[in-house]
């Protein structure tokens, strides 16, 4: 059982940077691919970014690719994302997951509660 809590959410201008945070619980996260997802308000959740467990492949979604930067600290069980020249189309809940399959956008078996991003235009 992995336990996933997210952090780091908040407001901010069109243009600036965020890094939200993932915190999990258990050894066995380091063995897990972990990824982040986002739902805007009604609009279905959907898949931003997502590394394996050793951390040297990443996956990005188009709407992301070249401004958010997934990463991961094994040693302090955090996966972190950088997100930067953020548009309000960026407003969404922000979700952490992890699967225990390879490097995949779906089929994630753990799921945070979420954390708030707001971006202002």
């Amino acid at each position: 059982q992995v336990q996933l809590v997210e952090s780091g959410g908040g407001l901010v201008q069109a243009g600036g940077s965020l890094r939200v945070s993932c915190a999990a619980s258990g050894r066995a996260f380091r063995l897990w691919t972990t990824g982040w997802f986002r739902q805007a308000p009604g609009k279905e959740r959907e898949f931003v970014a997502t590394i394996s467990a050793s951390g040297s492949t990443t996956d990005y979604a188009d709407s992301v690719k070249g401004r958010f930067t997934i990463s991961r600290d094994n040693a302090k069980n955090t996966v972190y994302l950088q997100m930067n020249s953020l548009k309000p189309e960026d407003t969404a809940v922000y979700y952490c997951a992890a699967r225990k399959l390879g490097l995949g956008r779906n089929e994630y078996a753990y799921w945070g509660q979420g954390t708030q991003v707001t971006v202002s235009s």
